[in-house]
């Protein structure tokens, strides 16, 4: 070989060596810490008592500004528009979505998109809430100076006072400056911890002031678990042409046939005018096992049986069911108090407790 040949193909061995060698330096095991078991759980616990001392720290700092933010959002015509970059980002979507829940509408606009043109999502009227832990980030500027030129109200969130998110802003939150748990103090933890929790007690406050009830909740949550635990028992029951129903002269064995017949493991007992005057359950059958052959219904009934009003929830109808130890309740065509004991009253329907655990709320 010529040694200008040589000299051509050494750089491309060298090149080889030096991809060979750094091929095996990548190969090589990365060195981790190894943690034991009470380690992992020492610094999981570590970790949520930095982030609870924290929102202790934040509870004592409220103060009139946060009622004023309140009663900005409360008083609002329009919507309140929530920005914030990354991490904050992330957290404004949710806040947003809990104002919307609970009667003040809401929507999330990404500030980086703001400038881009997204700003005519923002209109006079809005309130515009702006998260950023250092208050700083370059990418609320665009969506800052168009809520100033149009006149709209912004609400700061951040944890830094001397920032230009504090300066802008109508309303300033301060959140206390408190070490992230990352052992770096950079990866947003404790800081995003603190600005959920304070979108939270915005938005309670504000639901209150509303005066948001359970029925408006219902309203906007048709679906999903809160729905079905919203739903009124008036459209769960078993209808009337359902219910087992008996005369207080009825006799047991012809009781019995119908709870077993209608499978509720109950029978009412009605008057002349259709009201409920007492119940017989499998525990009543127990208790008067030696005179079920010659007793009527009125013999073994349990007077003032345990009833329903139409417009209980799902959610409370298990609540008392449970509280009262009983598998089963009559539903009257009645509002207001959840829970009622009145002789006479027309059943309009049934509930069983597997009626919700077919439904995944007991």
């Amino acid at each position: 070989m010529s040694a200008m040949n040589l000299m051509k193909n050494r750089p491309l061995m060298t090149l080889s060596r030096s991809l060979g060698q750094d091929a095996a330096a990548v190969d090589a095991p990365i060195s981790t810490p190894q943690l034991d078991d009470a380690a992992i759980l020492g610094r999981g616990i570590e970790v949520v008592s930095i982030e609870a001392n924290a929102l202790q720290a934040l509870a004592s700092m409220l103060d009139s500004s946060f009622v004023e933010a309140c009663r900005l959002v409360h008083q609002q015509d329009g919507r309140v528009v929530v920005t914030g970059m990354g991490k904050s980002g992330h957290i404004g979507r949710k806040i947003a979505a809990t104002l919307a829940a609970t009667g003040s509408p809401a929507s999330y606009v990404h500030p980086a998109e703001a400038a881009h043109g997204d700003l005519g999502m923002l209109v006079h009227g809005d309130i515009l809430m702006v998260i950023s832990n250092s208050g700083n980030t370059s990418e609320l500027r665009a969506i800052l100076h168009h809520a100033s030129r149009i006149g709209v109200k912004v609400i700061g969130i951040t944890s830094n006072p001397q920032s230009l998110v504090n300066e802008k802003a109508d309303v300033s939150l301060c959140l206390p400056a408190m070490r992230e748990a990352c052992p770096a103090n950079i990866a947003p933890t404790t800081s995003t911890t603190l600005q959920l929790a304070l979108g939270d007690a915005l938005a309670m406050a504000v639901m209150d002031m509303r005066g948001f009830s359970r029925d408006m909740m219902k309203e906007l949550h048709p679906g999903g678990s809160i729905g079905l635990r919203l739903l009124a028992v008036s459209e769960l029951m078993h209808g009337a042409d359902q219910l087992p129903l008996v005369g207080p002269e009825t006799a047991m064995v012809d009781v019995i046939v119908e709870m077993t017949a209608r499978g509720f493991g109950v029978a009412g007992v009605v008057d002349e005018s259709g009201g409920l005057i007492g119940i017989i359950t499998d525990g009543d059958l127990r208790r008067h096992f030696t005179m079920l052959q010659t007793a009527t219904a009125s013999e073994v009934m349990t007077g003032q049986p345990r009833l329903l009003r139409s417009d209980t929830s799902a959610e409370d109808a298990v609540h008392i069911l449970n509280n009262a130890h009983v598998t089963c309740a009559f539903v009257i065509d009645a509002i207001g108090n959840e829970e009622v004991e009145v002789s006479g009253a027309v059943p309009i329907g049934i509930v069983h407790v597997h009626d919700f655990l077919r439904l995944g709320i007991a």
